[in-house]
């Protein structure tokens, strides 16, 4: 019993706990989420500094984490949300390895104290002593024995119950954390593909080519050919004149 008592007081205290931090965290949770999101449509730094300010809050560390860098690539902003995202849910599941591990011990120790108990009541009994008074004893001891198997269950049984509720809240965690990355996602490739047409606009196209393209597009033979005058290919001027004949008078 003294073990089981010491599971029991473990279990009780990580579900308190874990209850106190879902309590919290499924009130402001939704209203985090919508005012990022929304001052993400207006203005990106706006949007920047309200996830700063909720820091204290998982929703607020997963936001912040691809709005804290400097005009990331979609794709980067993609991967810091995951990372966020991994971070934030273990440490979620914070308390879930001791309550697996209560419920898995707790029915063992009460079935060892039922069997020890047994073992102890039935070795007293001699063969003459059956259907006598002194057999009550014995009775008493066995029911005593069982005692530990039904404490046992009930500590598996109430850590069970907490132990799913929780697992669920995750599971719902996972939805939620899943939603609002994607939405700040698809605004941010938004803002990162206007911002993109927009420089691209603002900017002289022929500063994307290289200075030795347009020198080599005017030395072209097509360029060359429209640049020397029609006397240049005279006959007269390719063709070499022989030279006079002496006079022979």
């Amino acid at each position: 019993m003294w073990p089981l008592l010491v599971l029991s007081i473990l279990s009780l205290s990580t579900i308190i706990d874990r209850l106190w931090f879902w309590t919290n965290l499924l009130i402001k949770e939704k209203q985090t989420v919508n005012r990022v999101l929304e001052a993400a449509r207006r203005d990106w730094s706006i949007a920047t500094e309200m996830a700063r300010r909720t820091l204290k809050q998982p929703i607020g560390r997963f936001l912040y984490a691809p709005l804290r860098l400097q005009n990331p690539e979609p794709e980067v902003f993609k991967l810091a949300l995951e990372a966020a995202a991994d971070d934030e849910l273990a440490s979620m599941r914070k308390g879930d390895k001791l309550l697996e591990g209560v419920i898995a011990l707790a029915p063992m120790l009460g079935l060892l104290g039922t069997v020890l108990g047994l073992i102890g009541s039935l070795g007293s009994i001699r063969l003459g002593d059956l259907g006598t008074s002194s057999t009550a004893g014995v009775t008493v001891g066995i029911g005593e024995a069982l005692i530990s198997t039904a404490a046992g269950l009930v500590v598996a049984i109430f850590s069970l119950v907490f132990y799913r509720l929780f697992q669920s809240l995750l599971f719902n965690q996972m939805k939620v954390f899943r939603k609002a990355g994607n939405e700040l996602e698809l605004l941010y490739r938004q803002y990162w593909q206007q911002v993109s047409l927009n420089n691209y606009n603002s900017q002289d196209k022929n500063a994307y080519f290289p200075p030795s393209w347009t020198q080599n597009s005017r030395n072209s033979p097509d360029t060359l050919e429209q640049d020397k005058k029609p006397t240049d290919f005279s006959p007269e001027s390719d063709v070499e004149q022989p030279p006079d004949e002496p006079n022979s008078n």
